[in-house]
């Protein structure tokens, strides 16, 4: 029951030489961080061997995006070099959804019977840890199903006549294949173990996932979850070419064009009451940057409770009616100010003088509108998104500042004409 895991730069695969292997370790810590399309564009132009050596390097995630990037042809005779055992991971992996534990996991190592003798164990662990990196022992029925681990230590001060069913962990720690990668952060964050098995609904051990793998892509979901949130596709690298990171995010830069226009047409509606109160100019940005950054604060608390699973205890209600009080207290003392800076600005400006109190009501009450709508809104955008089947995170700042802008400019401009005039 061996395993072939990452391979070292000492090993040899599907007869593919030292120096080979050598190249394969290099090009797969080159390619690491490029997108998928650019990895499989890279490897188009290598030896079938090389390119399935480097696949063997790679986190199967990122193998299993290369590939579905390669081409046909260049993916068949790529997958005729690699080792048989690589494949099977790769097509058990491929069984799984994206996101997934299964998509992560490695084919079991170090797998064996309740009866194994102790001393005959200990024979062949020394000709499998030339194969593979092995931290714990999992024991299985004849159904294969996990009813034991073995830690190294309980291994090496074992007495040598015992079998493993004797020294092991009954009912061991596992991951469900199907639990996202986030839930299964969560589930492991306490316990800290190098590898969890992962085992099916029927308890059959079907793979591990290392916890350093868990670990690096869920930092990785966090990391992309910024970009995502101005229209910055998960794909993109520093790395990318420019041609292509045009064509990733130009269509997003559309986007905010036409949603910023809804913003434009709402102040044209107002032309007449700026024409007469000037003073109200010079504070559509300052209205709408704060209502912004309010919303932008709502926003990255619900992404994080999404990741982090917290939402899932707490209803809709519930969240959207903290994000409004948190608004409507902030916008009132942020209002304070804003109102006094109205006021000073009004008093000293042609005109303005004889209805400075009104606008300092007016922007006050424009501020306090606009936090409660802005807190509101960067808590449904992502919910929403994630209602219908979208990413959370994707553009949710764009829709964000188009609705921002909308209610903090339409709200002054509003009040003013209501109030002042």
């Amino acid at each position: 029951m061996e395993q072939t895991d990452r391979p070292t730069a000492g090993e040899s695969w599907t007869g593919v030489a030292h120096e080979s292997a050598e190249m394969a370790l290099e090009l797969s810590a080159r390619l690491r961080n490029h997108a998928p399309k650019e990895v499989a564009k890279q490897l188009a132009k290598q030896a079938d061997q090389l390119v399935a050596a480097t696949l063997q390097c790679m986190h199967a995630p990122q193998a299993l995006e290369v590939m579905g990037a390669m081409g046909a042809e260049k993916l068949a005779t790529v997958r005729a070099a690699a080792n048989p055992r690589r494949l099977e991971q790769w097509d058990e992996n491929e069984k799984h959804v994206i996101g997934t534990l299964g998509r992560l996991m490695e084919l079991p190592a170090g797998v064996f019977a309740p009866e194994s003798g102790v001393a005959d164990t200990v024979e062949q662990l020394r000709e499998l840890v030339k194969k593979a990196f092995i931290t714990y022992l999992y024991i299985v029925d004849a159904q294969k199903k996990l009813v034991g681990l073995v830690a190294m230590r309980e291994l090496v001060l074992a007495n040598q006549t015992q079998t493993l069913g004797d020294i092991m962990l009954r009912e061991p720690f596992s991951l469900l294949p199907d639990m996202s990668i986030e839930d299964g952060m969560k589930a492991a964050v306490a316990r800290h173990y190098p590898v969890y098995p992962i085992c099916g609904a029927d308890g059959q051990l079907i793979g591990l996932v290392r916890g350093e793998d868990l670990f690096e892509q869920t930092m990785v979901q966090v990391i992309v979850q910024a970009g995502s949130m101005v229209g910055v596709e998960k794909e993109e690298r520093v790395t990318t070419a420019w041609p292509r990171s045009l064509r990733l995010r130009h269509p997003w830069l559309q986007l905010n064009l036409v949603t910023a226009m809804v913003a434009g047409f709402v102040v044209s509606q107002f032309e007449g009451t700026l024409n007469q109160l000037v003073v109200l100019a010079a504070f559509l940005p300052i209205l709408a940057g704060q209502s912004g950054n309010t919303g932008c604060q709502a926003l990255a608390v619900t992404l994080r409770g999404m990741t982090l699973g917290d939402l899932a205890d707490k209803r809709l209600s519930w969240i959207v009616s903290k994000e409004a009080m948190l608004g409507l207290m902030n916008g009132a003392m942020v209002g304070v100010f804003a109102g006094l800076a109205m006021y000073f600005y009004a008093i000293n400006s042609p005109g303005g003088g004889e209805n400075a109190l009104t606008l300092a009501l007016v922007v006050w009450l424009a501020m306090v509108g606009s936090c409660v709508a802005s807190g509101v809104t960067g808590t449904l955008v992502p919910i929403a998104l994630k209602k219908f089947g979208a990413d959370p995170a994707t553009a949710s700042s764009i829709f964000l500042t188009t609705a921002t802008d909308v209610v903090s400019m339409g709200l002054l401009l509003g009040l003013a004409s209501v109030l002042v005039l």
